[in-house]
């Protein structure tokens, strides 16, 4: 599928979440029924994303950089068993402790971790994450990152419905002061056992769905990062040093590989970037698009980063496509327990 197409799915699919619409889907239902077909064979070999012990993570790191006085920047993770950290044995392995670690480098500041992410959710639990982070009695965190959206697909969530509810934990964290990072969903293409033709279309159906959800985070404030074709050729072409134990949920590499990706645009979040960095790269391929054509191209490219950019005109509202340049996150020191 050209970017141009998807980029028109893509407007039609978050249009419909806009305004309450179901009818657009990713791909045929009789394409859709096959490639679940061989999703769940492959999951009965792999696991399901839904089981299995997830390392605890939360406390602060970077203590090296404390300031009498100065509170710790605080950082939630939001999502699926990507969020959660799946499939690796220590805590300073999962992708939260990859980022706090990161971010606490760059900021030379002290970052307070919670991850609230549940292994096995779909979109439709964001509300619930989103509840438990805002009504806790801490601070609103700083920023959050919320990774989901494969399980939507192997479930047959409607995917109006699937960026309706992303879209609206987006509204919710950033109408309650938090910066968010959404990593968009990984490419289901890459799960080994999936056999071609279906490979194909399980990564198209992925991008499809990317692809809107970047429409969805963007309107409502949020950054998107690609995870889709970072989760793609890299983890196609080393399945056993990039997959865990499951061949499912991603290995400590993998992980340290999604934070990578992840981590610059947490940073530029924040306004912790280098300004210049922020200025496109047109040798890099970088500028200012209409979103949907940036939430398309992003799709395909891992580490692509999508921000609003412009106020609404004729072609739309406009976003400014980044390809940051990623920077090696080293596992994650033990994290001391928050109090």
């Amino acid at each position: 599928m050209t970017s141009m197409s998807r980029a028109r799915v893509a407007r039609r699919i978050a249009a419909g979440a806009a305004y309450g619409g179901g009818g657009a889907g990713l791909v045929g239902a009789a394409v859709v029924g096959l490639v679940l077909a061989e999703v769940r064979l492959a999951r009965r070999h792999v696991g399901n994303g839904s089981g299995g012990r997830v390392p605890m993570a939360d406390g602060v790191y970077g203590h090296a950089y404390d300031i009498p006085g100065e509170p710790p920047l605080r950082l939630t993770m939001l999502g699926d068993s990507t969020a959660a950290g799946q499939g690796v044995h220590r805590s300073g392995q999962t992708p939260g402790a990859l980022l706090a670690s990161g971010l606490a480098a760059v900021a030379e500041r002290p970052v307070e971790l919670r991850n609230v992410a549940q292994p096995g959710a779909q979109s439709d639990d964001l509300d619930r994450q989103v509840s438990l982070v805002l009504s806790s009695p801490l601070p609103v965190p700083d920023i959050c990152v919320i990774m989901v959206g494969a399980n939507d697909v192997t479930h047959r969530m409607p995917p109006t419905r699937s960026v309706r509810h992303l879209a609206a934990a987006v509204r919710r964290l950033r109408t309650a002061g938090a910066e968010v990072v959404v990593g968009t969903c990984p490419d289901l293409g890459t799960i080994e056992p999936v056999q071609q033709p279906l490979r194909w279309l399980a990564r198209r159906a992925s991008r499809q769905l990317a692809a809107a959800q970047t429409i969805g985070v963007v309107e409502q404030g949020g950054r998107t990062v690609s995870l889709g074709d970072l989760l793609g050729p890299e983890f196609e072409a080393n399945p056993r040093e990039l997959f865990g134990p499951d061949n499912y949920h991603p290995s400590a590499e993998g992980y340290a590989t999604a934070a990578m990706a992840v981590l610059p645009t947490v940073c530029a979040a924040l306004g912790l970037w280098p300004a210049e960095e922020d200025r496109p790269d047109v040798s890099r391929r970088e500028g200012f698009l209409p979103v949907a054509r940036a939430a398309a191209e992003a799709a395909s490219e891992a580490g692509t980063e999508v921000t609003a950019a412009m106020p609404t005109g004729p072609r739309g509202p406009w976003a400014l496509l980044k390809r940051r340049r990623r920077r090696r996150v080293p596992e994650a020191e033990p994290a001391a327990p928050s109090l």
